[in-house]
């Protein structure tokens, strides 16, 4: 398997810097960078690692200083175990921070282990984590980190699969169900939506819009999607 650095795209995510009313681009003055990714540990369990880090560009606050300054860097590492979404183990670590005393709440962060990543989980770490009960950056961190636990329920099931060669599927709730878990967290899926009201009748799952283009460019029948999922 290729190293993680070539498995996914590294192009740039946000457009190039906008221009001002002279035609010149704008000086940056803030750059908030998010990255999640999550890896398999086994049939139930899923290790998902994030990271959040700010920085500001060269010369900003020193002329002389021709490096980015980093001023936060924190990672947080979570095992989830599947299907419950329960997190069973959790790890802060901070590599840039602003106060010497910033570091001393990781600690808390172990009050994640016995959380379900699931409906209440946001306003659980409001009550847990907010404000002055945590770190701002890691607390904002871990609210960007929870609906990959959701999107790695069927990479799970995906990768068991073929690791263990076509049998024992990854841990993953009833497939049945499972929509009903996205009802209300967005404008498609709102209660009485054209695709809620599909649901709730039974017609048949199209595959995502992502799918159906790649299986097209492999030349994969349209329904390949749900019957490897199934």
């Amino acid at each position: 398997m290729p190293d993680s650095d070539h498995l996914f795209l590294d192009d740039a995510v946000l457009d190039d810097d906008p221009a001002g009313g002279n035609g010149e681009p704008l000086l940056p003055l803030h750059d908030r960078e998010y990255r999640v990714r999550a890896y398999r540990l086994d049939n139930e369990r899923v290790l998902l690692r994030g990271a959040v880090r700010d920085q500001k560009p060269p010369h900003l606050y020193f002329i002389e200083d021709d490096q980015p300054l980093t001023i936060h860097h924190m990672q947080l590492d979570l095992v989830v175990k599947y299907p419950e979404l329960e997190i069973v183990d959790a790890d802060v670590r901070f590599r840039a921070f602003p106060q010497e005393a910033c570091p001393s709440i990781v600690a808390h962060y172990k009050e994640l282990i016995g959380m379900s990543v699931a409906r209440g989980f946001t306003h659980k770490v409001r009550e847990l984590f907010g404000g002055p009960r945590a770190c701002t950056h890691t607390t904002a961190l871990l609210q960007a980190m929870a609906p990959v636990v959701v999107q790695t329920i069927w990479s799970l099931r995906a990768a068991s699969t073929a690791v263990n060669g076509g049998t024992q599927p990854g841990s993953a709730p009833d497939r049945s169900d499972l929509w009903k878990g996205n009802i209300n967290t967005c404008h498609v899926w709102a209660e009485g939506s054209p695709t809620v009201a599909a649901m709730q009748d039974g017609v048949p799952v199209e595959a995502p819009r992502f799918a159906a283009k790649r299986m097209a460019e492999l030349g994969l029948p349209p329904d390949e999607f749900n019957r490897r999922m199934s």
